[in-house]
This record gives C-alpha cells, structure tokens and sequence, in this order.
C-alpha cells in the first residue's frame, strides 16, 4: 500500500543510513576540531583551579578548627584556673571563719571563767569575814 510522497522501506532505509553517516561525520569532524582542545585545556584548568581554592577552603577550615579547638582548651584551663582560685579562697575564707569562731569561744571562756573567779573571790572574802 504505497501512498503518493511516502518513500517505500529501500529509501527509508537509505535516508536512516545517510542520516547515521552525517552524524558520524559530525562528530569525527567536532573530535579533530583544534578549538576542542583548547577547550578541553581549558576546563582541565577550571577544574584544577576550581580543586586548589577547595584544598586552600579545607586547610582554612582544619586551621579554623585546630584554633577554635586551642582556644577552647585555654577557655577550659582558665576555668579550671578559675576553680581552684575560687576553692582555695573559700577554703581559706572557712578557715578565716573557723579561727574567728575559736577566738570566740575563747573569748567567750575567759570571760566565764572571770566571772567564776570573781564570784569564788566574793565568796572566799565573805567566808573570811564571817559572814
């Protein structure tokens, strides 16, 4: 059933591998093109740049993170510091407190035993009399 203007199968056929040929000459001639290799330099050397300022971002960062990691320990160190300044005061302030406290009491005891001595010296003079 061959229509008026459709090509039968053996052109068709043809066509295809004509189509195919021009294609194939198409890319040989884009291959052996000198422009596609300086092309090709050239993104060869975007992509070296592109991978360089990647490493120097990556060495930024790590050098980012070791400082941030050094002033942390010394942030730590300062607390700890810090700490053991705070300890030792409150340790020397109970101390302070604990002396206070034992002058008082024997403050305290000296007074007492005034008045214990003065009360067996009234006595003692009261027994002398004969009162």
């Amino acid at each position: 059933m061959n229509t008026y203007g459709s090509p039968d199968p053996k052109q068709r056929q043809t066509d295809a591998m004509a189509a195919k040929r021009a294609m194939l000459e198409k890319f040989r001639s884009a291959s052996a093109d000198p422009k596609l290799a300086e092309r090709l330099a050239e993104r060869a050397a975007i992509n070296q740049a592109r991978e360089a300022r990647q490493a120097e971002r990556e060495a930024a960062e790590r050098a980012l993170e070791a400082e941030r990691a050094a002033q942390a320990a010394r942030e730590a160190e300062l607390r700890a510091q810090a700490e053991a300044e705070a300890a030792a005061e409150a340790a020397r302030k109970q101390e302070e407190e604990f002396r206070a406290h034992e002058e008082l009491l024997a403050e305290q005891k000296a007074a007492r035993d005034a008045r214990y001595a003065a009360r067996k010296s009234a006595a003692k003079k009261k027994r002398k009399r004969g009162l």
